[in-house]
C-alpha cells in the first residue's frame, strides 16, 4: 500500500480528486491534511469517510511539526498539494493569508518532503527515488491574454492579483527544489474549474445560488471577461496522469478547451434553469442578471494550450461545457 499525502482535500478540487483517486488506485492510502477554513467542507467527502484507505487530519500546512509528524508516521510515497487560498476577491481585501498559505505553506511541505526523501542535493535516500511532489497551480500566474493566443508552459509569468502572485511564487519555489536539490517534482497549471462541490462564492455556484433564491445575479463589469472552463473531474484525470507519468521538473497545463465569457456562462445557466426549475412568475432567470462594478485588476482573458499533456501523456477533456454545466446544475439542484 502506498501512502499519499493530499493537502486541501476538503476543498472543491481536492474533494472531487480523493474519491476519484481511491476508486482508480486500490493500492493507495490517502491522508488528507486540511485546515478546514471557510473553503473546506468534510460533507464533500462523505462517500469516502468510512474507507480504510482514507485518513483525515485537521491541520495547517504551515504548521511544520504537524507536517513532520505525518511524514514520520506514514513515510509518504507522494504528495499531491492542492491546499491554497484561492478566492481572488478575498486576496484583494486580505492578501496576507494568501502569502502565508500559498507561499510559506508550500515551502514547508517541500522542505519537509526533501528532508524525508533525500540525503543531500541530488541524492535520494534508499528507496525514495520514485517519491514525487505534485503541485497544483493555476493559469492566473500568466496574467491576462488579449483577444487571441493561448497560455503555454513557457509563457512568462505576469500575475496581476495578490492571489496569482502568491501562486506564482509557490510555483517558482517548487521549481527551485528541482533545480537546487534534484527533488522529484511536477507542477500543473489549470484553467477555471467548475463542477459539483464548488464553494458557493465562485462564479458558477453564485449564479445558480442567486437565481434559485430569486435574487439579483451579479456579473462584474460588462461580462466580457473570458475564461477557459475545465470540468473538475477532467482536471482530476489530468492531475493523476501527471503524477503517474509526467517528467520530473516539468510543468503541464490542463485546460478544458471551452472558452466562454461571463455573459455566455450566465445566459446558459439561466436557460437550463428555465427548463429544469422554472420560476413561479413565468419569467426567465435572465431577468435577474445585474451588472456590478468590476473587480480591481480583473484579467480580461485566460485560455490554456494543453498540447503538452495531450501529446506526452495522452490526456484530453471528456466533457463539453454544455454537458458539464448540465451535470453541475443537476448536482446543485439535488442539494436543495
Amino acid at each position: 500500500m502506498k501512502n499519499i499525502l493530499v493537502t486541501g482535500g476538503a476543498g472543491f478540487i481536492g474533494s472531487n480528486f480523493i474519491p476519484y483517486i481511491l476508486s482508480t488506485h486500490p493500492d493507495y492510502h490517502i491522508v488528507n491534511l486540511d485546515a478546514l477554513t471557510y473553503a473546506g467542507n468534510l460533507k464533500n467527502l462523505e462517500e469516502v469517510k468510512e474507507s480504510n484507505r482514507y485518513t483525515f487530519v485537521q491541520g495547517d500546512i504551515c504548521d511544520r511539526p504537524i507536517v513532520e509528524q505525518l511524514f514520520a508516521t506514514y513515510q509518504f510515497d507522494g504528495v499531491m498539494h492542492f491546499a491554497a487560498e484561492s478566492h481572488v476577491d478575498n486576496s484583494i481585501h486580505g492578501p496576507e493569508a494568501f502569502i502565508r498559505t500559498n507561499v510559506f505553506g508550500t515551502f514547508t511541505l517541500l522542505d519537509v518532503a526533501r528532508k524525508s526523501w533525500m540525503e543531500a542535493p541530488f541524492q535520494f535516500k534508499q528507496g525514495a527515488d520514485a517519491k514525487r511532489f505534485l503541485h497544483v497551480s493555476t493559469d492566473e500566474v500568466f496574467g491576462s491574454l488579449g483577444a487571441t493566443g493561448l497560455f503555454t508552459e513557457t509563457t512568462p509569468y505576469a500575475p496581476n492579483s495578490p492571489y496569482s502572485a502568491s501562486k506564482a511564487s509557490s510555483d517558482l519555489m517548487v521549481r527551485s527544489y528541482f533545480h537546487t536539490y534534484g527533488m522529484n517534482v511536477v507542477t500543473t497549471n489549470c484553467s477555471n474549474n467548475y463542477g459539483p462541490k464548488q464553494h458557493p462564492e465562485k462564479l458558477i455556484p453564485t449564479i445558480i445560488r442567486k437565481a434559485l433564491a430569486e435574487q439579483s445575479i451579479p456579473i462584474y463589469g460588462d461580462g466580457k471577461n473570458v475564461r477557459d472552463w475545465l470540468y473538475v473531474l477532467d482536471h482530476c484525470t489530468g492531475i493523476d496522469l501527471v503524477f503517474q507519468k509526467g517528467r520530473s521538473g516539468e510543468t503541464y497545463n490542463i485546460g478544458g478547451n471551452n472558452e466562454r465569457n461571463n455573459n455566455q456562462i450566465v445566459d446558459r445557466i439561466c436557460s437550463i434553469l428555465d427548463q429544469r426549475k422554472p420560476r413561479t412568475n413565468g419569467e426567465s432567470y435572465k431577468k435577474l442578471i445585474t451588472f456590478v462594478q468590476d473587480r480591481a485588476g480583473h484579467d480580461k482573458r485566460y485560455a490554456i494550450d494543453a498540447t503538452k499533456i495531450t501529446t506526452e501523456l495522452g490526456w484530453a477533456p471528456s466533457q463539453t461545457f454544455d454537458r458539464g454545466i448540465e451535470k453541475t446544475i443537476d448536482w446543485y439542484l439535488s442539494q436543495k
